[in-house]
């Protein structure tokens, strides 16, 4: 059995593996982080994540969505406004994320510490 398989087999039931495939995106966590605090359309969106595309953007927009970690609202207009929100379930990762920063504000320390050292 590859690995593939046994990932797509333990989705839904490993907590481990269930987390890892939905996070993997490369923008995936910053997409979260930046609708913890507040709705924002998809320009606004793209504007505080640099580097992403809109390709790219979409793509990851639609995969979230699809999990159901984000919302998506469209308002008939002309042009269309779409706004981006977190769901519930979504809001659920907002404290993770949090210690994520704290484990990234240590690990730049420890990098700034290391190099001291030399």
């Amino acid at each position: 059995m590859n690995i593939k398989e046994s990932d797509d087999n333990l989705f839904g039931k490993c907590p481990y593996v269930t987390a890892q495939k939905i996070f993997s995106g490369k923008w995936t966590i910053l997409i979260i982080y930046n609708l913890c605090e507040k709705t924002l359309r998809f320009n606004e969106l793209q504007k505080r994540i640099f580097g992403v595309t809109q390709a790219t953007l979409t793509k990851q927009l639609r995969i979230l969505e699809d999990y159901g970690l984000i919302k998506r609202h469209v308002y008939a207009e002309v042009p269309p406004k779409v706004e981006y929100s977190l769901t519930e379930i979504g809001k659920e990762f907002v404290p993770i994320l949090n210690q994520i920063e704290d484990f990234g504000n240590k690990y730049i320390d420890y990098l700034n510490i290391d190099k001291g050292d030399n």
